[in-house]
């Protein structure tokens, strides 16, 4: 494992981009081939106000970013934890302004809102070094026992995001149609690509099945993070029932039921009880939270 300092440096704005509105003065509509002189005017003063204001606003993200990022260097964590939060209200979303996110929140001691935000580094950027380490970093500092192991094939489930798996997916489908195309237009390929065919169509029907699995790890099954410092589980969804156990921040737990305000939990130790939403982020389960102690 990777020192706290090194592992919890903050990301700079190199990974925001400004992405021009148009690719050129091509792209401006021209009316039968050609257009009028007012009409030219009006469009290149509308291509330029719009261009600037676009460029603009995307600008000031990296701006924002590299802020919160000198008040996370200067040590004022809470700070800088609310600026990212800022900039995520605002839709902007990026690896590394949820990993930054999340290191400004475990240095505030704010275990929980640290994995929720590594979670969702993880989910758009899954292979990351960094990102892993510093979400296995968080989990192995949570006292008490954490989710049990998952099966080792479905570990490797999420190593590809769900837009990535979809593509790898569609990819392998039209190579298995143009094959099975080509053979039914050129009868004399039918023997020599019949085995090619196969192979492709067998592997289009894993992918499928790999991408259906990932999806359903992603988005079907849940895990509930705690997010304040102390929770109390209820044996029922009332502030009435009795309690069944405690658990404290970053604790992760399987959802079986969500009833309203309330998630119904199992812990390591299959104890079940109901947390209020508030006081849990739920996640689905994209990577194996075992402890490595």
């Amino acid at each position: 494992m990777r020192s706290d300092h090194h592992s919890l440096g903050v990301r700079g704005s190199r990974c925001f981009r400004v992405f021009p509105l148009f690719r050129g003065s091509t792209d401006l509509l021209w009316l039968g081939g050609y257009a009028s002189p007012a009409v030219a005017t009006w469009l290149l003063c509308a291509f330029v106000l719009v261009s600037w204001a676009s460029c603009s606003q995307a600008a000031s993200a990296p701006d924002a970013f590299e802020q919160a990022n000198q008040l996370y260097e200067r040590g004022r964590f809470g700070e800088a934890a609310a600026a990212y939060e800022t900039l995520v209200r605002a839709n902007t979303t990026s690896p590394a302004l949820f990993f930054n996110l999340g290191n400004a929140y475990f240095k505030a001691g704010h275990v929980g809102r640290a994995l929720v935000n590594y979670r969702r580094a993880e989910e758009l950027a899954p292979r990351d070094p960094d990102i892993r380490a510093n979400l296995q970093f968080a989990r192995n500092s949570v006292p008490g026992a954490n989710l049990r192991p998952v099966n080792r094939w479905v570990r490797w489930l999420p190593r590809l995001t769900l837009n990535e798996a979809t593509l790898v997916t569609a990819v392998a489908l039209w190579v298995w149609l143009g094959l099975l195309t080509l053979r039914q237009l050129r009868p004399a390929t039918r023997q020599p690509l019949r085995a090619l065919t196969h192979l492709a169509g067998l592997l289009t029907l894993l992918l499928v099945a790999f991408a259906a699995a990932n999806w359903h790890l992603r988005r079907a099954v849940l895990t509930a993070i705690v997010v304040v410092p102390e929770a109390t589980a209820h044996y029922g969804p009332l502030d009435e029932s009795p309690s069944a156990f405690s658990v404290r921040d970053g604790l992760e737990l399987e959802v079986a039921d969500t009833k309203g305000d309330w998630v119904q939990v199992t812990d390591a130790t299959r104890r079940v009880g109901w947390l209020k939403r508030e006081q849990a982020a739920l996640f689905p389960v994209a990577a194996n939270p075992a402890r490595s102690r």
